[in-house]
C-alpha cells in the first residue's frame, strides 16, 4: 500500500469589483487568514491601498517567497508583466486591499 501525502488547499482571497470602466478597474481584495488570490500575472499596470497593516506572504513563480510589511492607507504601485501568488500568511487576523488597475 502506497501513502499519499497532500497539501492543503489554501482557502481563495475573495475580490469585488467595485468599478469596471474604460480607464480602471478597482478591486477589494478580502483575505481572511491563510487566504490566497492564486498565482496570477499582472496585465496592467496597477496601485494598491491596504486597508489593514499586517504582513502578505509574496510567492513567486521560481519557488522564492518574502514576507512583506503593509500599512493601512500607505499605497504603493506594481507594474504589468508582476508574476505571484499573494498570501495573507496570518493564521488569526483577515487582510484587505484596493487594488486600482490603470488602462
Amino acid at each position: 500500500m502506497t501513502e499519499t501525502t497532500t497539501t492543503p488547499t489554501r482557502p481563495q482571497a475573495v475580490p469585488t469589483v467595485q468599478v469596471d470602466n474604460d480607464r480602471v478597474c478597482v478591486t477589494l481584495w478580502s483575505f481572511a487568514p491563510g487566504a490566497e488570490t492564486g498565482p496570477h500575472c499582472h496585465g496592467l499596470d496597477y496601485v494598491v491601498v491596504p486597508l489593514t497593516t499586517g504582513q502578505l506572504l509574496i510567492e513567486m513563480p521560481d519557488g522564492t517567497s518574502r514576507l512583506v510589511d503593509r500599512s493601512a492607507g500607505a499605497s504603493y504601485a506594481g507594474t504589468a508583466g508582476t508574476d505571484h501568488n499573494v498570501v495573507n500568511p496570518s493564521a488569526t487576523a483577515p487582510f484587505a486591499f484596493v487594488e486600482i488597475e490603470l488602462r
